[in-house]
């Protein structure tokens, strides 16, 4: 339920308190204008909270082998197996115990007992828990040292630092742009992406690859358009934030279509600008294995495709066992390639295929004729989706609210793993630093953040993120990437402190608040 409106330090009149933790906890709101119709608020709650304890979660077996820092660990089990797990640890000499986890429910999940994790101890420091984890793997033992305030229990008392940007488009004269930097496939600071276009403030937003075995690290894993182009193709049916560059913005679930054409026929396409055989977060096409459906942090397989170029892609295309068409920049066929992958002609792109593909593109992709590349995105009725040249649309998931009620869609959108509870849990229902992005009643964009992963910053849990959404007055909201890559730059400054510990994290693209250009 929103809470009761308080005074708000910034001047913006009465506001509802954060939907956080337990009544009556002291909150302060600071707003400055950063640019007329851009206002940044920071908001903390809880400020003058005790300290939970520390414990060590014991992975079961061992955790995610991804190099991804956010992939969470595996860590829950059935009853009897966590219990039979604290029996042998217990003997071991560890003060071992089983806890009981369960989620709540969402828009189109029951929720209820994920399962029961595994965890020893309770310590007053982050270094007594750490030396314990180091006596568990002494013992052949895998964990790590967790924080409680990060498990989304709804009576603690904080803190929170969430920060608030909103753009205001009946008084914003500025631009509203999504930007990826030098090209797709390299991540970038979302610092650096501020600085590189002098924004005044930007925030991370769209998944991407970040391992290489699942494609370019830095590719957007979901739908990308930049400057009114496409760049990237949905997860099918995933929500993404539509951004236009006079600020006006809105929430929109997307598919696309896409083909290649010459003299001798039309091929469709699967992809565009990554790497042919390889779908992070899935939602591809109907050959797609294990699943066509969105599954976030999973990377699909298909043998058979066929993908577009574009030279935004990087400098070269990606190198393997297929064929590629090169084009021209009036789309002529000027060289077919095999094995695929090398350089692209200044203004030109190509055509890659893999598997049966490649034989069906040496058909069709001719030296010396013109081949034609078109792609479109279509909304959730499969009507056309114009994207005009200030156009900018960012992936996301899963949705938060819709039409001004908590409305979460994380089975949709591929938060929910059969047969891997694990995954739910740490990923949505614990609390991690997020980057979430809406429009209130009003038609303002407002991009939030909320710092996670330390004892002064809790971070918020899926539901908790829709909570806050909501309670800021967002009638339509959308999760971005957070965790490591969550981050706010304001005036060339970090205003969040980051989670990871070698400091900012690169990422795939922002969402950037540029200055009134005359």
């Amino acid at each position: 339920m929103p809470g009761p409106a308080t005074a708000s330090p910034g001047g913006r009149g009465p506001e509802r308190v954060l939907p956080l933790g337990a009544p009556g906890l002291g909150e302060t709101r600071t707003t400055t204008t950063l640019q007329p119709g851009v206002t940044l608020t920071r908001i903390v709650r809880g400020a003058d909270a005790p300290t939970l304890p520390w414990t060590v979660e014991v992975s079961i077996p061992g955790g995610a082998t991804s190099p991804d820092p956010d992939a969470p660990p595996t860590a829950l089990k059935d009853r009897a197996s966590a219990e039979e797990l604290v029996g042998a640890l217990r003997r071991e000499g560890f003060d071992a115990r089983t806890e009981k986890v369960t989620a709540q429910a969402v828009a189109d999940y029951a929720g209820g007992t994920l399962g029961w994790r595994v965890r020893v101890g309770a310590f007053d420091s982050q270094s007594a828990a750490d030396a314990e984890r180091s006596r568990l793997r002494a013992a052949g033992h895998a964990g790590a040292a967790t924080y409680t305030g990060w498990d989304g229990n709804a009576e603690d008392r904080g803190p929170w630092r969430v920060d608030v940007l909103t753009i205001d488009p009946r008084r914003f004269r500025g631009g509203l742009e999504a930007s990826y930097g030098a090209d797709l496939e390299q991540r970038e600071k979302t610092s650096g992406l501020a600085a590189a276009r002098g924004a005044t403030a930007a925030v991370n937003s769209g998944f991407f690859v970040l391992d290489p075995r699942s494609g370019a690290p830095g590719d957007p894993a979901g739908v990308g358009v930049y400057g009114g182009r496409t760049l990237s193709e949905p997860v099918n049916g995933r929500p993404a934030l539509m951004a236009g560059e006079d600020g006006r913005s809105r929430i929109v679930r997307t598919t696309w279509t896409g083909h290649i054409a010459g003299r001798a026929g039309k091929l469709p396409l699967d992809g565009i600008n990554r790497v042919p055989g390889l779908v992070r977060n899935c939602g591809g096409t109907a050959d797609d294995t294990p699943t066509s459906r969105p599954l976030h942090d999973v990377t699909c397989h298909d043998d058979d495709e066929l993908v577009a170029f574009t030279e935004d892609f990087g400098h070269r295309t990606p190198a393997g066992e297929g064929a590629e068409a090169v084009l021209d920049p009036r789309g002529r066929v000027v060289e077919l390639r095999s094995p695929r992958g090398g350089a692209l002609p200044r203004g030109g792109g190509s055509v890659q295929a893999t598997g049966d593909r490649a034989e069906e593109l040496s058909r069709l992709a001719r030296p010396g004729e013109r081949l034609r590349v078109r792609t479109g995105l279509l909304d959730g009725r499969g009507r056309p989706l114009p994207t005009p040249p200030s156009t900018g649309i960012l992936n996301g998931g899963p949705e938060l609210v819709r039409d001004g009620r908590t409305h979460v869609t994380a089975a949709a959108d591929g938060m929910v793993h059969a047969g891997n509870p694990s995954f739910y849990y740490g990923w949505t229902h614990k609390r991690n630093p997020r980057t979430l992005a809406g429009v209130d009643a009003a038609g303002r964009t407002v991009l939030v953040t909320a710092e996670g992963r330390d004892t002064d910053a809790l971070g918020l849990s899926i539901p908790e993120s829709a909570a806050v959404a909501r309670s800021l007055g967002l009638r339509d909201a959308v999760n971005f990437d957070g965790g490591g890559s969550t981050a706010m730059v304001v005036n060339d400054r970090l205003l969040t402190d980051p989670s990871d510990a070698a400091g900012e994290r690169p990422v795939g693209e922002a969402l950037l608040i540029l200055p009134r250009r005359d």
